[in-house]
């Protein structure tokens, strides 16, 4: 059987209040192993409360949940042997160097200063910082820091990673690279758990999405569940000849027997929920005369499927700042 047929969290019922506030109100979650699982929420929805009691960092006021079988109260101890946490903010130290922090690291996780040096060295050509080993990191950029921090964090090899908000405020190639790492480390057989408040981000990694409103877990499933779950997909034709654009509107509409919109440029656009007919369209269109320059099936945005679901726009969802 494969690695997903085990889950590496399983949690029923997750709560936590601060005073009168309830930050987490009942959350359930089934990851598999051997996946991304992203978790998105607007501000103040309880992501990172919710990591924290996963990742043993805050005990639950009720409910339970599990890492790998070891409950997360109960068996605290060995779930810290299991993973790895990388917070929003780098947990590394600027007075020393890259080698340094690692190796640190490394010793207090019971690792020979042998060992800890070697580990530090593949890993620090692991995230391509070689170069900068010996460096302090008051000289490195904030992507440099952010990828020490996760590369401390791979320190113990540990089968799962709680990455919280891993590329906020990367620029773009350093955040592709982040995600070609993230990818590396569940192709050799990790779990990664992410918050993140990049709806690309989740939609480009995330073998499953969470998102979390409330306190409460409203929506779970793959960026395509979630996507159907909230509105149909948009045909789009775009016509060689624009002049044709009256005539190739009425045969689409003629297949998806919804109303079709006609732009400026003679581009088709019509709600779709079933792609059965495509081969047939196409055939009409041809023998119609119609030639297409391009025509596409657009499925709803998760940026549409976040406001859907929690009814506001995703650029407010940045990482909350849950109570201490």
């Amino acid at each position: 059987m494969g690695n997903q047929s085990r889950l590496a969290i399983e949690a029923t019922g997750l709560r936590k209040n601060y005073g009168s506030f309830c930050a987490v109100d009942g959350i359930d979650l089934a990851v598999p192993a051997g996946i991304v699982y992203a978790v998105l929420g607007p501000n103040g929805a309880g992501k990172t409360t919710t990591v924290r009691m996963l990742a043993t960092l805050l005990r639950p006021d009720a409910g339970h949940a599990t890492v790998f079988g070891y409950d997360v109260v109960r068996d605290a101890t060995a779930v810290r042997s299991l993973i790895g946490v990388t917070g929003q903010y780098a947990s590394v130290d600027e007075d020393l160097t890259a080698a340094e922090n690692l190796m640190i690291f490394g010793k207090l996780l019971g690792l020979s200063r042998a060992r800890a040096k070697i580990r530090a060295a593949d890993l620090l050509e692991e995230f391509g910082l070689e170069t900068a080993a010996g460096r302090s990191l008051k000289h490195f950029s904030g992507g440099m820091r952010r990828r020490l921090d996760l590369a401390a964090s791979l320190i113990s090899r540990p089968p799962l990673l709680f990455l919280d908000e891993p590329t906020t405020g990367l620029d773009p190639r350093t955040r592709a690279q982040m995600w070609s790492t993230i990818r590396r480390l569940v192709a050799a057989g990790s779990t990664v758990l992410l918050t993140t408040q990049y709806l690309e981000e989740a939609d480009q990694l995330a073998d499953r999405i969470a998102v979390i409103d409330n306190g409460r877990l409203v929506a779970d499933g793959t960026a395509d569940d979630l996507k159907a779950a909230v509105g149909v997909s948009t045909l789009m034709v775009a016509l060689s000849d624009p002049t044709a654009a009256g005539k190739a509107a009425g045969i689409v509409a003629g297949f998806t027997r919804t109303e079709v919109t006609v732009s400026g440029n003679g581009g088709i656009a019509a709600p779709l929920d079933d792609l059965s007919f495509m081969p047939e369209l196409l055939f009409a269109l041809r023998a119609a005369g119609i030639e297409l320059r391009e025509i596409t099936v657009q499925k709803p945005s998760l940026d549409e499927v976040f406001f859907a679901i929690t009814g506001q726009p995703a650029e407010v969802s940045a990482i909350e700042k849950d109570a201490a």
